[in-house]
């Protein structure tokens, strides 16, 4: 069986492996589910991973299978499987358990283990491959409605995550009922805030680099949302032209757009943080002003990142509201397809080079 894999360590190492093809005896109490992989999105993490950034291999192997947004049809499950059946779509979560008491009781995502096991990322093989089999536990069906768009599923739980982390926090004000947002990025995950926030009815604008024509843009207001480049408009500026931000989603992976999003933000607001940065960007804040503006307006600033179950369940309801009210959009992110497990230095030469691309995915099958 064919899969797309790294060496660890080993930079631009992408090539296409061999893997044995898996059954679900392999997943003990009869609860193995067998999918066959259609879809997998490929994002930055792939292409750190392939630059020897970080990631290791599964034990017994020297490579590691990459792809951790899958999506695919389960064939055949184990004889204690009730929660899905051949023909399901599905997708498979990321994260898997480890030790810590947050892994016991089902939020591996939030672990606090030094070592942590992510499928397609560390320690265990991804989905960019033929098949996968994997616990009852970790697969969430997808309805056939959303079966042109369900590779988006894995990205949308990110989103997610952090939008339900930011209304979880404010329980604490009794009344916390966000009226105005800002997501920083127009890239996947900011296209996807903005489209989560907007099903919430919380108005919405969206920064990015680039200025319009632009086709995140034209996507952004198709759902109600604004655009605006910060070549023309800074994030604090644009806090004062539409009002205090009560919720920020930064999704740039540029850091030090995070202190110009603390100053932008509002009281009582929450700044979530999504962007996973390397290197040594250093930065001159105004520390003092930002630090008395977090006390004395009781702001919060919080990260997310991979999602647990609960997520993935969400990002069902959301994509599904979303393709209800806007038909069609989410196939609109969908810009960059490359056919076939063969095409992997396409496929990453796209997610690398490719202008305009939203959404790069393989299409396994």
């Amino acid at each position: 069986m064919r899969a797309i894999a790294v060496f660890p360590g080993k930079p631009s190492s992408i090539h296409l492996a061999e893997l044995p093809m898996p059954s679900v005896s392999e997943i003990p109490s009869g609860r193995g589910v067998l999918v066959k992989v259609l879809k997998v999105g490929v994002d930055g993490t792939d292409r750190e991973i392939n630059a020897a950034e970080y990631g290791a291999p599964p034990e017994g192997y020297d490579f590691l299978v990459i792809g951790h947004e899958g999506f695919g049809q389960v064939v055949e499950v184990g004889p204690n499987v009730t929660e899905v059946a051949p023909g399901d779509y599905v997708v498979a979560t990321v994260r898997r358990p480890g030790s810590s008491i947050y892994d016991l009781i089902g939020t591996n995502d939030m672990t606090t283990d030094d070592t942590y096991y992510e499928r397609g990322i560390n320690l265990r093989h991804g989905y960019l491959t033929e098949y996968y089999v994997d616990d009852a536990e970790f697969i969430v069906k997808v309805p056939r409605g959303l079966s042109d768009v369900g590779v988006l599923l894995e990205p949308t739980t990110v989103v997610e995550k952090g939008i339900a982390q930011a209304y979880e926090i404010q329980r604490r004000l009794r009344v916390w009922h966000p009226k105005r947002a800002a997501v920083l990025g127009a890239g996947t995950i900011g296209l996807l805030a903005a489209l989560v926030l907007r099903l919430r009815g919380i108005d919405v604008t969206v920064f990015g680099l680039t200025r319009k024509p632009y086709l995140n843009a034209d996507l952004l207001e198709a759902i109600g949302a604004r655009y605006e480049s910060t070549s023309d408009l800074s994030v604090i500026a644009g806090s004062r032209q539409y009002g205090p931000c009560d919720l920020i989603f930064e999704a740039t992976g540029y850091s030090p757009i995070v202190f110009e999003a603390m100053q932008a933000l509002g009281k009582n607001g929450v700044l979530v943080l999504a962007s996973v940065t390397g290197g040594e960007r250093t930065v001159e804040a105004p520390a003092d002003k930002i630090n008395q503006s977090f006390v004395l307006g009781n702001k919060v600033m919080v990260g997310t990142v991979n999602a647990n179950r609960e997520y993935f369940e969400l990002g069902v309801r959301d994509l599904s509201q979303a393709e209800a009210e806007y038909p069609g959009w989410l196939a609109r992110l969908l810009t960059h397809p490359v056919q076939g497990l063969d095409h992997y230095r396409e496929l990453i030469d796209t997610l690398t080079t490719a202008k305009g691309a939203i959404k790069v995915y393989c299409e396994v099958a």
